[in-house]
């Protein structure tokens, strides 16, 4: 490969695409090495932001959305990096709620190519250091990280961030985190720092997630005990750290994590007025967290028994006279069975859908723990035989996978305007 500063610097945004992919999207090698040098190169180890790194299981792309709601309803400029996107890649950055431009990007990808010299990196750590080179060069007051996987060695963690988060603790990736909640919660408390605040709003926090934080010496406020959190008919309320709100807008991302977002803007040095979190409240959105497509289509990413639970409450309160028809795809390496379970006494009939690549689990898989369902060799197949079979009174709902809704998002996105 010719590494000449003219060859790089000449990319497309589409070149850069494919040299990513070509590191192997879906290796993981976790460990801060690589990382630390490379960042160090390019002066990325401190931010000239206040940083925020979010951790845990379920809810850390909601509780960014809905910190970046508030602190951008009270004038805060800030910066968000969350993975993986569903459609367009540069959906994994944004700023001031806008994702950088192509130029930008491969500015930053250029920038770290050149700094990397013989380092080999994965495919999340070259991105990770192009979305804090973004930071680096744009300066936004906020900058909110989401740990890709686990916390102490992932390459969010290479930077020195101010504040800490960890939304919830259950198992997933367990070949990489450890067997059961007290070995995971070990690795997602490894983002804490010294001195530094730290939140977690899992009511049931692991006891090696308070070890680490009292032998790190970080002050952890932890939902029950430090705050609380209560929903009413149409309204919810929040209660500690010095603030008292009643009344609040119901969001349309979890209430639990609106909670804990409330939790870390309470400990940060920001000033946010109540006005200033009930639009956030309001306006805090994000793709694929149970959106609404069309009239009778939902979507959800849930793929794990912790979201795949939560996403069940939410389907069961959906206000639906018919049947609930459930489009699924999910990664062979999640636990099937387990996510399955909450949904099945909902779901009338199941759709089930292959999902391509290694990890991909296939629709026979799908069915041996699930029986009864069709199989598809498509989340887009699966999909338009759901459509075609749903009535008035009936809904669809896809999930399971980032994959699966992506595919929903794109099938959709390719129809023509009159469908």
């Amino acid at each position: 490969m010719n590494r000449t500063t003219d060859a790089i610097t000449s990319r497309s945004f589409q070149d850069w695409l494919a040299f990513l992919e070509g590191l192997n999207i879906a290796h993981i090698e976790l460990g801060l090495e690589r990382m630390g040098l490379v960042a160090g190169r390019l002066g990325l180890l401190r931010l000239p932001s206040h940083v925020i790194t979010l951790g845990g299981t379920n809810g850390k792309g909601t509780t960014c959305a809905l910190l970046e709601a508030m602190l951008s309803a009270a004038g805060h400029s800030v910066g968000v990096y969350s993975s993986p996107h569903l459609l367009d890649y540069r959906e994994r950055v944004r700023i001031n709620g806008e994702s950088p431009s192509e130029e930008a990007f491969c500015a930053a990808f250029s920038a770290v190519e050149q700094a990397r010299g013989d380092t080999a990196l994965t495919y999340f750590e070259f991105t990770t250091l192009a979305a804090l080179w973004l930071f680096r060069a744009t300066a936004p007051e906020v900058v909110l990280l989401e740990v890709g996987l686990g916390g102490r060695l992932d390459a969010t963690n290479v930077v020195d961030s101010e504040q800490t988060v960890i939304t919830t603790i259950a198992l997933d990736h367990t070949d990489w985190l450890g067997p059961d909640r007290e070995a995971i919660g070990f690795e997602k408390a490894g983002i804490f720092r010294t001195g530094k605040a730290a939140v977690c709003g899992d009511p049931m926090p692991p006891a090696s997630l308070l070890a680490q934080a009292e032998r790190l010496g970080t002050p952890l406020s932890c939902v029950g005990r430090d705050y609380r959190w209560a929903q009413q008919d149409g309204s919810w309320s929040f209660d500690g750290l010095g603030w008292r709100l009643e009344g609040l807008p119901l969001p349309a991302l979890p209430v639990m994590n609106a909670a804990t977002a409330l939790a870390v803007l309470a400990l940060s040095p920001f000033r946010i007025g109540e006005e200033a979190v009930r639009t956030g409240l309001r306006q805090a959105r994000l793709s694929g967290r149970m959106q609404q497509l069309e009239p009778r289509l939902w979507v959800d990413v849930a793929h794990n028994p912790e979201s795949a639970a939560y996403l069940a409450g939410r389907l069961a309160a959906l206000p639906v006279s018919g049947r609930r028809l459930a489009v699924v795809g999910m990664l062979k390496d999640k636990d099937i069975a387990a996510s399955l379970a909450p949904l099945s006494p909902l779901v009338d009939a199941w759709y089930l859908a292959g999902l391509g690549g290694p990890r991909g689990a296939s629709a026979d898989e799908l069915a041996r723990l699930q029986p009864g369902g069709r199989c598809f060799d498509s989340v887009a197949a699966a999909l338009q035989a759901a459509q075609a079979d749903c009535g008035e009174q009936d809904v669809v709902i896809a999930f399971g996978s980032f994959y699966t809704v992506a595919e929903v998002l794109a099938s959709k996105a390719q129809q023509p305007a009159s469908e």
